[in-house]
């Protein structure tokens, strides 16, 4: 992994003296709330329902042991020992006190780490598939572009006061996409020409929130040198022409959309061929040195994992089977596997990790691995580098930890953002819904019935959850003070990626999980084969059915109707 050199570690330490600073400005009143929110959106400190909640940064979510075990002191001496793991590959702490938030700050930049651009209106953290490195199926790894664009991005005077918050994905994956570009204000995917020179095509205009629109190719091929100059032309095309005057209407996905993408492209362009002689082009030299930041550990020979890995998901322990069905995943490196680690059990809230169990995965990264850890874009974890013979060993420490519920790609391995429990932004309560359908849905047999299905809860439009592309989308709304739930179906974040759409009126917050047992029965019912995807059944047959099953009759929130 990149390991920061003099530079970088002058500049986070710098950052954390100067907001130590500002905080106490404001404390001893020198400073208006009004005054201070832009420097504290910029150090990743929001002010939420309850408390001011501290966003840190994990670039493409990839950390380190150590990390993980600062992370955990962090939890047990500031916080209320347990963090929060995002959809953005962030880690929050939602009970930060502000007087210690610069503490904070000085522990993180003890190990690397730091808040810096995790919230306000600039680039926010580079995400990336977190099985970049290890996949089979990639060309190349895409984590030496994503650092190199975070470099780039950081503290880049030009884009530090954007129209709106800008994200940015990378990919390296043909026909597939586990890092959701498409909806992305910029998706950036490794490709070849048809030469085999390598390069990207570029996404523009992605989104979700209050306007979900998926983005449109801009560029089919882009030379590698040029990837920076480009981006700088689109994010300079968006600051000069992005609307300020409607918080609503501030993302490039509005103004791609009202440019029209042929239009967008001809002012990108335009751009690009007046500022690309003084930009910055990537030298060979320069794309090898960051590539040997990445460079694969020394494996030790550990033989082929294919024929042992399918023994495992024969074995005659069936939970274990079926840990190594759905939670491991074979990797590049022969003898090797990447094991998925569900935040998602059955009693603990998604994304959530206790300090003691951060503790405990930092050990068994060094134990089983080369002390690396990735964070998913699902508020999963995952261990990159476990050889495939110590996977029964490695699944009952697990166990201990509660983090190896077989169920990743399943129902229950739901995305929800923190709901009316926490951000004063939302409409209604994600976390308690969340527990009540997977405790509902508990059955890992039937959950394996149901095969690979996508469910995200919103608590309002803003979509941390990601509802608008879930197979089956939630979102959390008011009805004249009392809390209700949208149903949404046919959404996908993956290279085919859709919009879900309502299927009628919002459910009370008594009937809404009945409701998606409705659909689930529904699925069940028309699906041609026990491989056809719920995905795929919904795109066959339309909505009409799951419609008729919901609306037909009166649904109850423990008995729904047979």
């Amino acid at each position: 992994m990149y390991r920061y050199d003099d530079d970088d570690k002058r500049l986070v330490r710098e950052r954390a003296e100067q907001f130590r600073g500002q905080v106490e400005r404001r404390i001893a009143g020198e400073i208006t709330e009004e005054e201070f929110k832009p420097l504290r959106l910029q150090n990743g400190l929001y002010l939420q329902l309850h408390a001011y909640m501290l966003r840190i940064a994990i670039p493409y979510g990839l950390f380190s042991s150590g990390q993980m075990r600062q992370l955990a002191h962090i939890a047990r001496t500031w916080d209320r020992g347990y963090g929060h793991f995002t959809t953005r590959q962030n880690i929050q702490f939602n009970w930060s006190k502000l007087d210690e938030v610069p503490d904070i700050l000085d522990a993180l930049a003890e190990v690397e780490m730091h808040a810096i651009q995790t919230s306000g209106n600039c680039i926010r953290n580079i995400t990336t598939d977190h099985l970049g490195g290890v996949a089979r199926d990639e060309l190349e790894d895409p984590r030496p572009w994503c650092e190199l664009t975070r470099q780039w991005s950081t503290f880049h005077p030009e884009f530090a006061h954007l129209p709106r918050k800008f994200k940015i994905a990378f990919t390296a994956t043909p026909g597939l996409d586990r890092a959701a570009i498409k909806l992305h204000d910029i998706g950036v995917r490794l490709v070849q020409s048809a030469d085999g020179d390598p390069g990207f095509e570029i996404w523009v205009g992605g989104g979700m929130g209050r306007t979900p629109i998926i983005g449109a190719c801009i560029r089919e091929f882009l030379p590698r040198r040029h990837l920076l100059s480009y981006l700088e032309a689109i994010l300079r095309v968006y600051n000069l022409n992005g609307r300020r005057d409607n918080i609503f209407r501030a993302r490039i996905k509005i103004l791609v959309s009202s440019l029209g993408i042929e239009r967008f492209r001809e002012l990108v362009e335009e751009e690009w061929a007046a500022s690309r002689e003084d930009a910055m082009e990537f030298r060979d030299d320069e794309i090898a040195r960051m590539q040997s930041f990445f460079a694969p550990p020394a494996y030790p020979a550990a033989g082929s994992s294919d024929e042992l890995l399918l023994s495992y998901r024969q074995a005659e322990d069936l939970e274990f089977a079926r840990f190594a069905r759905n939670n491991v995943v074979l990797h590049k490196q022969p003898g090797y596997s990447a094991v998925v680690l569900s935040l998602k059990s059955f009693d603990a809230p998604a994304g959530d990790l206790s300090d003691t169990q951060m503790d405990s995965i930092a050990n068994l990264a060094d134990r089983f691995g080369f002390g690396e850890i990735r964070a998913t874009h699902n508020q999963d974890l995952v261990l990159p580098d476990v050889r495939t013979s110590d996977l029964p060993e490695l699944w009952r420490e697990l166990q201990t930890l509660d983090v190896a519920t077989a169920n990743a790609g399943r129902l229950t391995d739901l995305i929800c953002c923190p709901g009316l429990d926490f951000c004063n932004l939302a409409n209604a309560r994600s976390l308690p819904l969340a527990q009540e359908i997977r405790q509902r849905f508990d059955d890992l047999d039937y959950l394996d019935d149901l095969g690979p299905l996508s469910l995200k809860i919103s608590g309002c439009i803003n979509a941390c959850g990601h509802h608008h592309v879930g197979n089956i989308g939630i979102l959390g709304i008011d009805k004249k003070g009392e809390e209700f739930y949208q149903l949404m179906l046919g959404g996908s974040a993956d290279d085919d990626a859709s919009l879900g759409r309502v299927l009628g009126p919002a459910f009370s917050r008594d009937v809404i999980v009945g409701a998606v047992d409705r659909v689930l029965q529904t699925y069940l019912g028309l699906r041609e084969s026990d491989d056809e995807t719920f995905i795929e059944a919904y795109r066959r047959v339309g909505e009409a059915p799951f419609r008729d099953a919901l609306y037909g009759q009166v649904l109850y929130a423990n008995h729904p109707p047979a």
